[in-house]
């Protein structure tokens, strides 16, 4: 055995340990069946998702009053949990009602008792979010739309790095340089794009913009590693079953929130309807669908193609706030903008792909042989195993039991 593989003595193909998993049993049989309506279903997904994150900052500027919020950014995080929790229950009951016979029923206490435990993963990256999302709106008040998009966009690295040490995901040079360019392309456009004279909880616009952005870029990198494993490791329940715990234990966080918050400012602040408007409405349905279009990311697709489509709706998030509230294309933002896609194109190249080594842990031939792949080939390369079995079984018999 070496670097994970096993070499066949017969034919010295190469077979990936069973040991270097990462995903559950029904993911991996999930990614050898992807058909064509699969990757149809993942195109729908990236232009759902590049039109619901394009409009996510200009809903939330929208709803800014002298650049302030005149609603609780709890309470609105508040409701799109308990949206996205409604859909779910929805959906599940639907699901629940088409199931063929014999399938184990949805909607019975010993299924939900046996996810809800198989599940409780999934509190971590709700907790996570639950930080999150109340940091998209604190983000808004020093940056505009399109540079919090843009800076969005940092998650990648970061993903990429926990990918690799959570979920041993591999990634070639070429991908890492892509990665590496993408950096560059966020730098680029962030070049004189804070504000001078302003600050933040009594510290200079520039440390308290910084110490925000950290936090904005590693706590979704890590709900969203997390996420995508919790969502995997448990493949054969129901996503909409699981979409219900999720947004569950974010309805709970997010309220637990607001109670402490009460607790704070006292009872007056106990009003989760206060100082909403359209603006805030839209932004609602709006936060609500792209979290149910997450999860399908994260069941079906994975974490970097999530936010590689997010990237994509940078362009359309920068011209939609210069028309809509006269924000200046700056030369910096459309040279980041291209060195961006150029990042993008060079990630997912056919040329940047690394050798599949079968991440998902099944057993596959690789590197076999050209003649080995036909019908009559296998058939011949089982009877030598076969041979080599019997040969080194034999040994073994012939050899005493106890030492002589």
């Amino acid at each position: 055995m070496k670097n994970g593989t096993l070499e066949c003595s017969v034919c010295h193909s190469k077979l990936v340990s069973p040991n270097s998993r990462t995903y559950s049993k029904a993911y991996d049989r999930h990614k050898i069946r992807v058909s064509s309506k699969q990757r149809a279903l993942n195109v729908l997904l990236v232009v759902g998702d590049c039109v619901l994150v394009g409009l996510q900052p200009i809903l939330v500027y929208m709803s800014k009053v002298d650049g302030k919020f005149n609603f609780s950014p709890l309470s609105v995080n508040f409701l799109i949990e308990a949206a996205k929790v409604l859909f779910a229950i929805v959906m599940l009951l639907f699901q629940a009602r088409h199931q063929k016979v014999g399938e184990k029923p949805l909607l019975s206490i010993s299924t939900f008792v046996q996810a809800a435990r198989n599940n409780v993963l999934l509190a971590v990256p709700a907790l996570l979010y639950a930080i999150n999302n109340y940091l998209k709106f604190i983000m808004q008040l020093y940056f505009n739309p399109a540079t919090v998009k843009m800076l969005s966009n940092l998650k990648v690295l970061v993903i990429a790095v926990l990918l690799k040490i959570i979920m041993r995901r591999r990634f070639s040079i070429i991908q890492w340089e892509a990665l590496a360019l993408l950096l560059i392309g966020i730098s680029v456009n962030q070049l004189r794009s804070l504000p001078e004279g302003t600050t933040a909880m009594g510290l200079p616009v520039a440390t308290g913009a910084y110490i925000y952005t950290l936090i904005f870029v590693t706590v979704p990198s890590m709900a969203s590693v997390f996420n995508e494993y919790a969502m995997k490791s448990q493949y054969d329940t129901s996503i909409y079953l699981q979409n219900v715990f999720l947004y569950g234990y974010g309805a709970i966080f997010n309220f637990l929130a607001i109670l402490g918050t009460v607790v704070v400012k006292g009872p007056s602040s106990f009003n989760i309807l206060e100082g909403h408007s359209k603006a805030t409405m839209l932004l609602i349905f709006n936060n609500a669908a792209q979290g149910i279009l997450s999860s399908f990311f994260f069941k079906y697709a994975d974490t970097i193609l999530k936010k590689y489509s997010s990237t994509v709706a940078t362009i359309f998030t920068g011209i939609a706030s210069a028309a809509l509230f006269g924000h200046t294309l700056t030369i910096n933002f459309m040279l980041g903008i291209s060195i961006v896609f150029i990042s993008m194109h060079q990630f997912f190249s056919p040329l940047a792909k690394v050798k599949d080594e079968q991440q998902n842990g099944m057993t596959e031939l690789r590197d076999v042989p050209e003649k080995l792949k036909s019908k009559d080939s296998f058939l011949d390369l089982a009877a030598a195993a076969h041979v080599e079995t019997t040969r080194h079984a034999g040994e073994d018999e012939r050899r005493p039991l106890l030492p002589t």
